[in-house]
């Protein structure tokens, strides 16, 4: 038996008047994944348990198999995790957005974007490594990720602050939610001093000139420290690859003990190479038991407000990611497919939110007919379906049940 996983982040969402009270997944033309949906096992999953911050760490650990109540420990010491940052006990890492900052009305000072326009990786690593020349010291260090996705590592530093990611308050004044608690003052004074050093920083002056939005100052969050957990073939029997284009995840796949897939052209947004991660995908199946795919753009979309974008990512997933796996499977005798966002990421909110999501199981030995059925929220008013509050535990009924 093969198994595959296909996560479309951020594809759940909520009805939009600019789409007659449809959603976005709705609205979108998804053949191949309704195709799953009237001839699989649909039901509901609350990926983000109650009292949890939505986030993607807490979602695809949660689909992975792991309670996040037991194993999670923050964002960024993931990140750090394949990066191959070593962490001590003691040390925390935290999560630094390269921002866009604004002057509002009475100077007050406004998040206008998260990511900086999504700085290229280019730019970006130019940017933190001055960052790093400037502010480290024997305690602090920045490390380069990807576009605008950095860490920094604080030895034996403060993990109990009250940090607030920049996606959630874009548009808002960044006063209101600058860093609180036992340790805010060197957050705060990191980020401060940060402005200082990329005002009139050349890279920003050539992006301004060329009509690019400047990463003008760092953002701080998504803190923890080192996690520990089994490894997934220990816990499932199974060993996984795992395809994304995100530290995020491929560091979630390092720490579980999944042989990280990185494909060319993979860029997290509208532009990755959804074919190539597909193709991946079914190689790899080749060598190893279960794949882990995960692809970004409806979570990015989602987080810019954008509609248009967000159906056009659901229907590359749909068309490029999904169909291609479809197809490649049937070299396979048996196998299942699971499909499913990791949580919602609303166009009218523009973040995360924690509320249950659909899925569905389908495998290659069991056809069923859902007449009327296709892969979307409305899966979650129906009656009778398998419905998964912890969801972690939905792994276990993948792998070992799935149709029953």
């Amino acid at each position: 038996m093969k198994y595959i996983i296909l996560v479309g982040d951020g594809m759940s969402d909520r009805p939009l008047k600019e789409l007659g009270g449809k959603t976005c997944l709705q609205a979108a033309n998804t053949h191949n994944m309704d195709k799953i949906a009237s001839e699989g096992k649909v039901g509901i999953l609350r990926t983000i348990p109650r009292g949890f911050a939505p986030g993607s760490d807490v979602a695809n650990l949660s689909i992975l198999g792991y309670n996040p109540k037991k194993y999670y420990t923050g964002r960024a010491p993931i990140e750090a995790a394949y990066r191959g940052i070593k962490l001590r006990p003691g040390d925390v890492a935290y999560r630094c957005n390269l921002v866009t900052i604004r002057s509002g009305n009475k100077n007050k000072l406004i998040m206008e974007d998260y990511s900086s326009g999504h700085i290229s990786s280019e730019d970006a690593g130019i940017l933190i490594k001055d960052i790093n020349k400037n502010l480290s010291s024997d305690k602090i260090t920045f490390s380069p990720g990807v576009s605008y996705r950095h860490l920094m590592i604080w030895r034996n530093g403060r993990s109990n602050v009250q940090c607030t990611s920049p996606h959630d308050i874009t548009g808002r004044e960044i006063n209101n939610y600058l860093p609180a608690g036992n340790g805010e003052d060197v957050l705060k004074s990191l980020i401060e001093k940060s402005r200082e050093i990329l005002a009139d920083h050349p890279i920003n002056k050539k992006r301004i000139k060329r009509g690019f939005k400047p990463a003008n100052s760092i953002w701080l969050w998504g803190q923890g420290k080192k996690p520990s957990m089994p490894k997934f073939k220990d816990k499932y029997g199974l060993k996984g690859s795992l395809i994304s284009a995100v530290d995020l995840t491929k560091g979630l796949g390092v720490i579980t003990g999944f042989n990280i897939i990185n494909v060319k052209g993979a860029t997290g947004y509208l532009d990755t190479n959804y074919i190539g991660k597909a193709r991946a995908a079914l190689k790899a199946l080749r060598t190893v038991d279960i794949v882990y795919l995960h692809v970004e753009a409806p979570d990015e979309a989602g987080h810019s407000g954008n509609y248009k974008d967000k159906i056009r990512a659901i229907e590359d997933f749909d068309s490029k990611v999904v169909g291609t796996v479809l197809k490649g499977m049937k070299a396979f005798k048996d196998y299942r497919i699971l499909l499913l966002p990791d949580h919602a990421t609303p166009i009218k909110v523009r973040t995360h939110t924690d509320e249950p999501v659909p899925f569905v199981i389908y495998d290659s030995r069991v056809k069923r007919k859902n007449e009327g059925v296709t892969f979307d929220e409305s899966i979650m008013a129906r009656k009778g379906i398998k419905v998964f509050e912890e969801g972690y535990k939905l792994m276990e009924y993948f792998i070992k049940g799935g149709m029953s």
